[in-house]
């Protein structure tokens, strides 16, 4: 162990030259006694904007309290959130993506302005997930993460219902199958307090990526937000950041190739949201490990989809949660040898050592066996081909369509084509192609739930493909490919496509091409002329001129 575990803010604290400092810190309550310990930063993600990050106030007090016990002196501070559930559909959801690295950086800066020995790093909303890990793995201080949790479903007519519910209403109610009453009840009952969203949507998947990774302690984010173990587990964050710095185990040593590779099988085997896929090579960048789309698809093939959960299943993460957890996830992928087992946690135990412990509850339905998995393979798959050269992903988990043939409709964003099936344009059969949404283009790479959403309450879920350079919420479902990459703003084959153009999707042989030969396609091209940048000043220009392609992560590095 170290002996003097001030690795860096003795700089900020210590002797006489730092009266300064010490007089302004001493002016928000701190004592002599508590500059003498180690500073252990608290970045939250707290906002009353969304119910995901609404709870994170009391978290932190509990994670405080942990840290004070350990000999640490906790100092809390707070960086944004953008929801994405409530700014879908609009100008604001191009901000989503964005909020990632002013997430990232934010934490980064805050940590290296003020010398801080340890972090301890709190998330709810999708995007706040990945950025303050980025932050952590770039800041490679002993520290941890620890997602606020989810929400727990809420009842309509007799069951559970999620978000993914509301927004499929809006499509039922245009075809006019849902009264306006039917769908205000709906909305009053869907979300029943704070947590994030309730299915297996990019905030959960993130949630377990992240415990198999190594960098949240194994169990603690599935413990759904309201749940009275959350503030013990939070406790718990509070002591383990003072164990990670006595024993300087830091972020490099746990975010290694094997680890994650882990955190993509997790996400496999739990039919997870396709942002994993840019969030996970974020994630490698941060940490100079090479990692691909390739790489998503092989593991893919390999590990079994085993949960049942939405959007392409039954159950909720509070249901995983009940039937055993993280924990059991990862036991079954290890007893079938789907995972690397000796890779470090922030526990300081192994992911075998972790995983170790888990129990099933008898009678359980939300977790399948490895011998007799939903589905052979995972839930994302990655297409190629002339349509998306540098690669596409598509969600395969809850549905068996694995090709479609169909003329495109084409917009040039997400409104133009939201409208063409709130008008009933969008027919069976169709390809639905939305493009200029990409990180560049956009920008900022909007989701695509609205309208995703309204196709599958028309009832054309399962008649209808869309394909887009933006993103995927994670509750879509349905032949659905985003991220197709080149996009259009950067003149990549999607800005080619015209209305009526074929196009194919065969899961199977990997492939998505539109029926157009490669000459016509090049001339099409060279008459494309880029369009104008949609903002000319602030954050959404700058991001769009230092913003990487989808098929690297959608990174500002």
């Amino acid at each position: 162990m170290s002996s003097n575990l001030k690795h860096q803010s003795r700089d900020l604290t210590e002797g006489p030259r730092r009266a300064p400092a010490r007089a302004m810190l001493k002016a928000v309550g701190l004592t002599d006694e508590d500059l003498s310990r180690p500073l252990i930063a608290v970045a939250n993600t707290w906002s009353e904007i969304t119910p995901c990050n609404y709870h994170l106030r009391q978290l932190a007090e509990k994670v405080k309290a942990g840290i004070r016990a350990a000999g640490g002196t906790p100092i809390e501070f707070n960086t944004i959130v953008v929801s994405d559930g409530i700014s879908m559909g609009t100008e604001g959801m191009k901000a989503s993506l964005i909020s990632r690295e002013v997430v990232a950086d934010s934490i980064e800066l805050v940590v290296r302005g003020h010398l801080f020995d340890g972090v301890v790093a709190l998330s709810g909303c999708d995007k706040t997930i990945p950025g303050t890990v980025m932050a952590l793995a770039r800041l490679n201080l002993p520290s941890l993460m620890l997602y606020g949790g989810s929400i727990m479903p809420g009842q309509f007519h007799g069951h559970d219902v999620s978000i993914q519910d509301v927004f499929e209403a809006v499509g039922s109610f245009a075809k006019g199958k849902m009264t306006e009453v039917e769908l205000h009840d709906l909305e009053d009952h869907a979300c029943p307090g704070a947590g994030a969203c309730g299915g297996q949507f990019t905030a959960n998947t993130m949630s377990i990526a992240f415990e198999f990774m190594g960098m949240s302690p194994m169990g603690f984010n599935g413990v759904p937000a309201l749940d009275p173990r959350k503030e013990t587990v939070s406790t718990q964050c509070g002591q383990l950041v003072m164990d990670l710095l006595k024993h300087d185990v830091r972020p490099k040593q746990i975010i290694t190739r094997p680890a994650l590779e882990n955190a993509i099988a997790a996400v496999a085997s739990t039919g997870g949201s396709t942002n994993a896929v840019l969030h996970i090579m974020a994630i490698a960048q941060e940490v100079g490990v090479p990692l691909s789309l390739d790489d998503f698809d092989t593991i893919n093939q390999r590990v079994p989809l085993l949960a049942d959960l939405k959007p392409g299943g039954k159950y909720m993460a509070a249901d995983l949660y009940q039937a055993g957890g993280t924990r059991l996830v990862a036991k079954r992928l290890l007893d079938a040898g789907f995972l690397q087992g000796d890779q470090l946690t922030v526990t300081r135990r192994t992911l075998a050592e972790e995983a170790a412990s888990a129990t099933e509850t008898p009678g359980q339905k939300v977790l399948y066996p490895t011998s007799n998995p939903i589905k052979p393979s995972g839930g994302l798959v990655i297409l190629r081909g002339n349509l998306a050269p540098d690669g596409c992903v598509v969600k395969v988990a809850g549905h068996k369509k694995l090709t479609h043939r169909g003329p495109a409709k084409v917009f040039d964003c997400e409104e133009e084509a939201f409208a063409a099936v709130q008008r009933g344009e969008i027919v069976d059969g169709d390809v639905v192609v939305i493009r200029y949404e990409g990180p560049q283009g956009g920008p900022g790479m909007r989701e695509m739930l609205g309208v995703t959403s309204a196709i599958v309450g028309a009832g054309l879920g399962e008649t209808v493909a869309l394909l887009t350079d933006g993103r995927f919420s994670g509750a879509t479902h349905g032949m659905m490919a985003g991220h197709v990459a080149p996009e259009a703003a950067r003149g990549g084959p999607i800005a080619a496509v015209q209305n009526g153009d074929m196009i194919t999707f065969d899961i199977t042989a990997r492939r998505l091409d539109m029926e157009v030969s490669e000459d016509e396609i090049k001339k099409r091209l060279q008459e494309w002329q880029p369009p104008k940048p949609r903002y000319a000043s602030g954050v959404m220009a700058k991001y769009a001129r230092h913003v990487s392609s989808a098929a690297e992560g959608a990174v500002t590095s």
